[in-house]
């Protein structure tokens, strides 16, 4: 019974939060008092969070979220374990709920065209020529992609506006799709694209999460990686086979981790790599 698992949420939301640090206090109160584990960043343009805990804490929670007007409604990617994803919880003051570091990038003013899931999907059912272009780091494209995207190997998301300017002159005229985990990163992305001469961008509703909770999943090769102990789920939002390096928290296949470079709790073989090339 579902009601008798974990419950895991992630939502975000950019909105101006003037008394981001009052937030804090509140937040740590609640989470605490309803037992929850996960993480709660606020930034004075939004807030961003994963959590996970009993079903009437989960409740609980939204509905003191939703006690504030600016938090009324916040779409939520929801999804379900025998055990707790989360280590600890913590609420912290960020300057970006997700980092770009560029100031005037700012959804709450101004972002690119969403389109839903089927709607993707159905450009991929008819063939439509369109662009598809992953957002996500590149030890996250590993884990699964988009059949056809772009994987622009991005070491952290701050690179993406370099990345961007690679990509081929005539692709600015053409139909752009982008996507992440769970839909934030292209929020700025798209902007950012847009802002880089880009004329038809679009970013997935709800990104690769809300595309397995409203499709069957097709066009989607391999997992998906998600930021808890889980480390990947399939297109069923189930945990699958991969973990996470202790040292350098790469995600691990059950292949790798039978690798004579692989040690639990001290080494695998991208640390292994890694040291051969200091």
């Amino acid at each position: 019974m579902k009601d008798e698992n974990i419950v895991n949420i992630a939502g975000y939301r950019f909105v101006d939060l003037d008394d981001r640090d009052e937030l804090r206090q509140p937040f740590r109160y609640i989470c605490e008092k309803l037992k929850l584990k996960g993480t709660i960043l606020l930034s004075k343009n939004g807030i961003n969070f994963f959590l996970a805990g009993k079903q009437d804490s989960i409740d609980s929670y939204i509905e003191f979220l939703e006690s504030d007007d600016r938090f009324i409604g916040i779409p939520l990617k929801i999804s379900y374990t025998d055990y707790q994803p989360f280590r600890r919880m913590l609420v912290r003051l960020k300057k970006e709920i997700i980092a770009l570091g560029i100031d005037e990038i700012r959804p709450v003013d101004y972002t690119g065209e969403n389109i839903k899931p089927v709607e993707f999907k159905k450009i991929l059912d008819d063939n439509e020529e369109v662009i598809i272009v992953d957002t996500r780091n590149e030890y996250e494209t590993r884990v699964g992609v988009f059949e056809n995207a772009i994987d622009l190997n991005l070491s952290t998301f701050k690179d993406f506006p370099g990345a961007i300017q690679n990509l081929p002159e005539e692709y600015k005229k053409k139909q752009i799709v982008m996507y992440c985990t769970g839909g934030i990163r292209c929020e700025k992305a798209s902007v950012v694209m847009m802002n880089a001469g880009f004329e038809n961008v679009k970013q997935l509703e709800g990104g690769i999460l809300g595309y397995f909770e409203e499709t069957d999943g097709s066009y989607w090769k391999g997992d998906c990686f998600v930021f808890d102990q889980r480390v990947a789920v399939d297109t069923d939002l189930n945990e699958t086979e991969y973990s996470m390096c202790f040292a350098c928290r790469e995600p691990l296949t059950r292949e790798q981790r039978r690798s004579s470079n692989y040690k639990l709790d001290s080494y695998c073989p991208y640390c292994v790599e890694k040291n051969k090339e200091k």
